[in-house]
């Protein structure tokens, strides 16, 4: 009796790869891209059924119309990766860069790049809160000037505003509420439908910053990347803080869809430690776009 054939084209041309190192590796690749599929619509899937539950219907309820015991629906909500890591980028591993300033005072010709204390916090905040959801993390990513920064990758997050990342800025224009502005007076956050200026208490000697948060769209069209920027780096950290406090009710809220907000950041001047942020704005859900 011989064996059956793999019906899976993907698997039969792996059959036809004569060295088994190259066919073993080949195989091994294929299981990870599939893999990730898998991951992926479990994540789905577990999304579906807990907005189900949220209209009112029972496990039981939900059992039936899915074809499934009650057990079972009580097993996927239970098991399994949370949805709303998928709030951070699509596939299992995250990507975080950071704009990062050109080193002062050097005449050597060897300048560095060098980042904030709080730019540095808000890449752990998010790589914590990332590898709590069970992602994976590439090292932190930094930003040289002039801020050229490759956008079309999935799983990308990109912290700093654009005086940084002057390319994040062009992109940001697709926003149709919010963005950033600038004047002889340094920069702002601006509500596009009202033409409303937030300017940074910091600059008036507060201890409070604003920052955006978003999902913008990839410049190639085929998704989006999720940015948070802050007038002054205490914001980027709050805007960080916020993500990772909120970010079950941000999935809520938006799923993978393009959104944005803004938010106030209380620092203590000091540490410069964040202790407090909180909504300054309603949350705007970009209508039409994914």
């Amino acid at each position: 009796m011989t064996d059956p054939q793999p019906q899976h084209p993907e698997v039969r041309d792996l059959l036809q790869i004569t060295d088994p190192a190259v066919r073993a590796m080949s195989a091994n690749k294929l299981i990870g891209e599939h893999q990730s599929v898998v991951n992926e619509a479990a994540q789905v899937r577990r999304g579906a059924i807990e907005e189900m539950m949220s209209t009112g219907l029972s496990q039981t309820d939900i059992g039936k119309q899915l074809g499934m015991t009650r057990a079972r629906v009580g097993q996927l909500l239970n098991a399994g990766p949370r949805p709303e890591r998928a709030f951070l980028g699509s596939g299992t591993i995250i990507t975080i860069a950071v704009g990062g300033k050109p080193e002062a005072g050097r005449t050597d010709g060897k300048q560095s790049t060098l980042l904030s204390g709080e730019a540095t916090a808000a890449y752990e905040r998010l790589a914590e809160l990332a590898r709590s959801l069970g992602l994976k993390t590439e090292p932190i990513e930094v930003v040289a000037p002039p801020g050229h920064v490759n956008l079309n990758r999935p799983g990308l997050i990109v912290l700093c505003g654009p005086r940084l990342l002057p390319f994040v800025g062009q992109v940001l224009e697709a926003d149709p509420r919010f963005g950033f502005a600038e004047d002889d007076n340094g920069n702002y956050l601006i509500d596009r439908a009202n033409g409303k200026e937030y300017r940074s208490p910091s600059d008036a000697g507060g201890h409070s910053d604003y920052a955006y948060i978003g999902r913008l769209p990839r410049p190639d069209g085929k998704g989006n990347f999720l940015f948070l920027a802050g007038i002054h780096a205490a914001g980027t950290n709050g805007a960080a803080s916020y993500v990772e406090a909120n970010i079950g009710d941000l999935w809520e809220q938006c799923k993978t869809r393009r959104f944005s907000v803004l938010v106030e950041s209380q620092y203590n001047p000091k540490t410069k430690a964040i202790t407090a942020v909180t909504p300054l704005t309603d949350l705007h859900r970009h209508e039409g776009v994914g």
